[in-house]
């Protein structure tokens, strides 16, 4: 069953996979009286159905191969269907504050990966100065935790970024954020996808579910 969530400003966000993108195009247009057009860009397809209601997807691994402001009267997303069935060999950097998972997937399989987890005590109710001690120490637990994860995210995909199709991303924001200061990981972010993946605290299962999910297309509903 494809995952949906909902989108900031309404609407609907599907992620669907390769195999089954050219089916779900052909139901869309079903349930929405058909397709009137097809824009389709290097970063961008756009499909607009009878009713109005628009299909946009933002290309994973761009750029897809078109001239942009390339527009079709009805459905024509053959072009996306190819993109995204091509092989590829994606890294993958899962964290939330105190575990991380790291590994390289191919097909949608994990091939090696590296996952630890770090104490990191929850935030304190108390006041006064045992709240100030337990909050520097917790700052510490944090950037230890951090800093583990970026050891992981070097060893592992640091001598293999020149082989990566792209890198998808996973877990807490800000955490991510911090990652991106490490000088050492600078390759492995320019080759990251804009979307962060939604995941639970990083487990080898998880890691291993974010490996089909990075072959996937988000498709924006609205």
């Amino acid at each position: 069953m494809a995952r949906k969530r909902q989108a900031p400003g309404g609407g609907t966000v599907v992620e669907v996979e390769p195999e089954r993108l050219g089916r779900w195009f052909d139901r869309f247009a079903d349930r929405n009286d058909g397709v009137v057009q097809t824009e389709l860009s290097p970063r961008q397809v756009r499909v607009t159905g009878g009713n109005g209601v628009v299909a946009t997807v933002p290309v994973p691994f761009e750029p897809l191969a078109v001239e942009p402001d390339t527009r079709y009267d009805g459905l024509a997303v053959e072009m996306l269907v190819e993109h995204m069935d091509k092989p590829r060999r994606i890294g993958l950097v899962l964290v939330r504050l105190g575990a991380h998972s790291v590994g390289v997937a191919e097909a949608g399989r994990v091939v090696v990966s590296r996952t630890d987890r770090h104490l990191v005590h929850g935030r304190s109710a108390a006041g006064g100065w045992s709240q100030q001690r337990f909050a520097r120490r917790r700052s510490g637990q944090a950037r230890q935790a951090l800093r583990a994860a970026a050891d992981d995210v070097v060893d592992v995909l640091g001598g293999r970024v020149a082989e990566l199709d792209g890198v998808v991303l996973g877990g807490d924001r800000r955490a991510l954020d911090e990652l991106r200061q490490d000088r050492r990981l600078a390759e492995v972010f320019a080759k990251a996808e804009p979307r962060v993946l939604d995941v639970a605290e990083p487990r080898r299962t998880v890691l291993d579910d974010a490996a089909r999910r990075a072959r996937s297309v988000e498709i924006m509903i609205r």
